[in-house]
């Protein structure tokens, strides 16, 4: 990626690179353009789009109803109550 481009994409940004920082980022940015046009070289048709390449599973546990806080329980370890409610500062504006 030539440098010119790299640092008008840093002004748009409003970024303040040093001329070292822009020299990374030029060898950087090039090997990710690099990678990108290996990428559409090759023939993908039939792989189905994808957001990561691990068969991820959601962790959570299953949502069933279960015993909720009384007032009492969850305001126990509260800093500070007022009138069976958390209080917390006023934020004006």
């Amino acid at each position: 990626m030539p440098e010119e481009r790299v640092r008008r994409v840093a002004d748009l940004a409003r970024l303040g690179l040093t001329d070292g920082e822009v020299g990374r980022m030029v060898a950087e940015l090039g090997a990710i353009l690099q990678s990108v046009e290996r990428i559409q070289d090759l023939d993908l048709r039939g792989v189905p789009p994808t957001a990561s390449p691990l068969d991820l599973r959601n962790a959570l546990r299953p949502d069933e109803p279960a015993r909720c806080l009384t007032q009492e329980e969850a305001l126990r370890n509260a800093p500070e109550k007022a009138d069976g409610f958390f209080a917390v500062p006023r934020l004006d504006g």
